[in-house]
C-alpha cells in the first residue's frame, strides 16, 4: 500500500525501507512535515464527539508492554488514549490498535519528543483541554493519573510534572544537577516525561521552537517557564523498566552526548531565570 502525502512533501511507498527514510528525513524541515502529515491524514472530529482529555503515549518498538499500558492508562486516567507510533518495526501499532487505544502512526521515526510533540499538535487542533503524557515501557504507573490531572483541572497549575527522585541513577542524578546549574531551574525529576498539562501549555509546546528541541527535558521546562506558566511537581511512583534501557542514561558517552546538547541549550536561554514564574512544588503523594 502506497501513502501518498503531497501535500507535505512526502511520498511513501513499501518499498522504502524504514533505515532509508530514517536516514534521508533527517531536517527539522522533514520532521515538521512528518508531524504535518499526521494531522492531515487523520481528521478533526465533529465538536461534540472532541474529548475533553486524552492521554498521549509515544512510542517506538513497544510490543512487549504497550497493551498493559494502555488498558491500565484506561482505568486509571480514565481518559480516550492516543498512542503515536513513532515509526516502529514490530507490533506496537497492532497491539495498541487492540488494546482499544487511537493510533497516529508518523511515516518514520523522529524521536519520543518529536512524536509527543505531534500528539500535542493534534490535540490542540481537536481543541482538547487537558493531556497527560506518559512513556510506553511502562516505567510510569497510572495510578498516579489521576492525581497529575486533578491538580491541572482545578487551576492549582497549568503543568503538573510526576516526580521520582528515586529512580535517579548516579547517571542520572549528575545530568539533573548539571541542568540545574547552567539553567537555573530547579526540579527534582526535569526530564520525567510523566506530565499533565492544560490548554495553555499545550498551545505553548505546538510552536515551531518547541520543535527545534530533541528531548522532553529542560528545554521544555524553559519553554513552559518562558510562557509564564505554573509548573507543580507532583510525587508519582514509577517502576524498574520492564525491558530495554534508557536511550539517554546507558552509559558515560551516550550521557555526555546528551550533555553537551542540553547544557547548550540551558545556557543560551539563561536569561529567563529573572522572568521565572513562581513554581509550586507538591509534596503530597
Amino acid at each position: 500500500m502506497e501513502l501518498d502525502l503531497s501535500l507535505t512533501g512526502i511520498r511513501i511507498t513499501r518499498k522504502c525501507s524504514l533505515h532509508k527514510l530514517t536516514e534521508f528525513y533527517q531536517e527539522p524541515a522533514d520532521q515538521e512535515r512528518a508531524k504535518l502529515a499526521v494531522l492531515l491524514r487523520y481528521p478533526l472530529e465533529k465538536a461534540d464527539h472532541r474529548p475533553n482529555g486524552v492521554v498521549v503515549i509515544p512510542a517506538f518498538n513497544e510490543e512487549a508492554t504497550i497493551g498493559d499500558v494502555i488498558t491500565s492508562a484506561f482505568r486509571h486516567a480514565d481518559l480516550p488514549v492516543w498512542v503515536v507510533d513513532d515509526g516502529s518495526t514490530d507490533l506496537t501499532k497492532e497491539r495498541a490498535l487492540t488494546a482499544g487505544a487511537r493510533v497516529l502512526s508518523l511515516p518514520f521515526q523522529i524521536g519520543a519528543w518529536g512524536a509527543t510533540q505531534t500528539g500535542l499538535r493534534y490535540a490542540h487542533k481537536l481543541g482538547v483541554d487537558f493531556v497527560i503524557t506518559m512513556d510506553a515501557d511502562g516505567q510510569h504507573d497510572p495510578m498516579s493519573a489521576k492525581h497529575l490531572l486533578e491538580t491541572v483541572v482545578s487551576g492549582k497549575a497549568d503543568v503538573a510534572l510526576g516526580t521520582f527522585e528515586a529512580r535517579g541513577s548516579g547517571l542520572r542524578r549528575v545530568a539533573w544537577k548539571m541542568m540545574g546549574l547552567a539553567s537555573g531551574l530547579d526540579f527534582r525529576d526535569p526530564t520525567s516525561g510523566y506530565r499533565a498539562m492544560n490548554a495553555s501549555a499545550i498551545k505553548a509546546l505546538t510552536s515551531s521552537a518547541a520543535s527545534m528541541l530533541d528531548h522532553q527535558d529542560i528545554g521544555v521546562l524553559i519553554l513552559l517557564v518562558r510562557a509564564r506558566l505554573r509548573i507543580s511537581e507532583i510525587p508519582v511512583n514509577m517502576f524498574p523498566r520492564k525491558s530495554g534501557q534508557s536511550r539517554i542514561f546507558s552509559t558515560w558517552r551516550v550521557v555526555f552526548s546528551y550533555m553537551i546538547h542540553t547544557l547548550s541549550l540551558a545556557l543560551a536561554k539563561r536569561q529567563l531565570r529573572r522572568n521565572q514564574p513562581s513554581k509550586q512544588r507538591n509534596t503530597a503523594a
